[in-house]
């Protein structure tokens, strides 16, 4: 997971600064991959050669290099800014826009810098008040949730002429339509002759963000690399559910801002790994599987149906006799898991269901569920273990990670429009009605897993995900009620100015990135 040395989150609060007066030169500085270790580090299977392991990034490319600068409140000259024209040009004058959305108000000595939208045209400006003469005020704009902004420092930078009392920037665009662009806004200010500048938080227009579903997709997309089709500060497998949760939530919205995103990943990392989203790990080649899946029943075009199938077939090769059956987490055959055995039926029934006449994704998705059902590895609770010890082959009652009670309701859901075997509606509820009960996984009611590491901010989207897969197929809709109330306590107490969630729903807010927050998104899609 990368975290950036120059502004880790987006905060709900304001940033004040000391900078000297007069600008100097600095060097740029730039963040490094880090391994973020919490119950399990990412690189975890140290029995695959090096180049096997989880990698924050796919082979044969570089972690990004993020600069901060010149920030706006860092002491380096600002860069010239390209001109952004989409509905209007960057530059028009705020006494055109329809309306007036102020957003927030922070205050540097007796000055007051707001910043302000006009949502109809997807453009903001900053406005200085109580001022002096020379008082400065500007924008900053980012593309990168927040992360940098050096392409946008100090838009509009303006000064206070003698005898005004308020002063404004010019209207600049938040996003850059043409370029994929998805953009946030700040308003800063400097009282003349002072060393201090006060900035707003980052906030966007409601362009793309209408509600909370598509505010947090689009909030996502800022982390949206469009380089390598890829998210940035997270992983392989994570990218491949941060895409699903997209593709669902332009399936559920309507909203197509983002489809673009489909084509991309696919064509940009078909060739990484082994090639066919192919790795040594085959949970991962399981998650890639069904976001082609889910890219299918948008698009329909079969290429993506046709890589699920391949992806689908490699893992095949991983069930064997050991322990009674089932397939390896990874190609050193060294553990059978929770999370690999659901996700191989849950992407061969689904397979079934979309392809006409088949019987063979069927049969095994059939011989996985039965062979899941009596590993032994749902534990007396009804809840789901990390997988089993190989010497053996007992429930090993490792973490029942939420991930783990998520995918089966999914996998036995799509089972059951396969069969129409209503006692496996029946299993998946008794999992269900265990997990959303489970005071260890909700505790005050909010659901949390309490692991840190890459992998673990994504657990809760898949969650939510699959039980609001089993929740759509129940006549009563049981859930409906528990999904609300996560997704209502998220939006309330786990939300930034921007849109941007943390791990903990029930808060409080402190940073994000794209597994926290394609876990949101999958949260939103969720409750509806």
């Amino acid at each position: 997971m990368l975290r950036s040395v120059l502004l880790p989150s987006l905060m709900m609060s304001a940033l004040v600064v000391a900078v000297p007066p007069e600008p100097v030169a600095v060097t740029p500085q730039t963040s490094q991959p880090v391994v973020d270790c919490g119950n399990y580090c990412d690189n975890r299977d140290p029995a695959l050669p090096p180049g096997s392991r989880r990698s924050v990034h796919q082979p044969g490319t570089s972690a990004p290099q993020r600069t901060g600068g010149p920030p706006s409140t860092g002491n380096a000259a600002p860069a010239a800014a390209a001109v952004i024209c989409n509905k209007y040009c960057d530059g028009r004058d705020p006494a055109l826009a329809p309306a007036d959305r102020l957003t927030q108000t922070v205050t540097v000595g007796s000055r007051r810098i707001s910043l302000h939208f006009d949502d109809a045209d997807a453009m903001g400006w900053a406005a200085i008040s109580a001022t002096g003469q020379g008082d400065e005020v500007w924008l900053d704009r980012s593309f990168d949730a927040g992360v940098s902004w050096g392409s946008g420092s100090r838009l509009g930078n303006t000064s206070v002429p003698p005898g005004f009392g308020d002063w404004r920037t010019m209207m600049f665009n938040v996003d850059d339509w043409a370029n994929f662009g998805v953009g946030l806004l700040r308003a800063c200010g400097r009282p003349a002759g002072s060393s201090t500048i006060a900035c707003t938080s980052w906030y966007r227009t409601t362009w793309n963000a209408g509600e909370r579903r598509t505010a947090a997709a689009t909030a996502l997309m800022e982390r949206y690399n469009l380089g390598n089709g890829l998210f940035d500060t997270t992983s392989w497998w994570n990218s491949a559910n941060a895409l699903t949760a997209i593709i669902d939530n332009i399936r559920l919205t309507g909203m197509n801002s983002y489809r673009y995103a489909i084509a991309r990943t696919y064509n940009l990392n078909l060739p990484a790994w082994q090639g066919n989203f192919i790795n040594d790990y085959n949970d991962d080649i399981a998650w890639w599987g069904l976001a082609w899946l889910a890219a299918y029943d948008l698009t329909g075009d079969s290429r993506y149906l046709n890589t699920a199938r391949i992806g689908a077939d490699h893992i095949f090769r991983y069930w064997d006799s050991v322990c009674g059956g089932g397939v390896w987490w990874s190609a050193s055959r060294n553990y059978k898991n929770a999370i690999t055995n659901s996700l191989y039926v849950q992407l061969n029934a689904a397979l079934h269901n979309r392809i006409p006449g088949d019987t063979g994704y069927l049969q095994r998705a059939r011989t996985g569920w039965t062979w899941f059902v009596n590993s032994k590895m749902i534990n007396s609770a009804n809840l789901v273990n990390d997988g089993l010890t190989t010497t053996t082959c007992a429930n090993n009652n490792l973490t029942p990670w939420s991930y783990n009670q998520g995918v089966p309701l999914a996998a036995l859901t799509e089972l059951y429009r396969a069969t129409g075997d209503t006692s496996l509606l029946t299993k998946a509820r008794a999992l269900a009605d265990a997990s959303t009960s489970s005071s260890f996984l909700n505790p005050g009611g909010i659901l949390f897993d309490n692991g840190g590491g890459g992998d673990v901010p994504s657990f809760k989207g898949i969650y939510v995900r699959g039980l609001s897969t089993l929740n759509r197929a129940l006549a009563d809709r049981p859930y409906t009620t528990y999904l609300r109330r996560q997704a209502d306590t998220a939006y309330t107490r786990d939300r930034s100015s921007a849109d941007a969630y943390d791990q903990p729903w029930a808060g409080p807010f402190q940073r994000s990135d794209a597994a926290r927050q394609h876990s949101a998104v999958d949260l939103m899609n969720a409750a509806g």
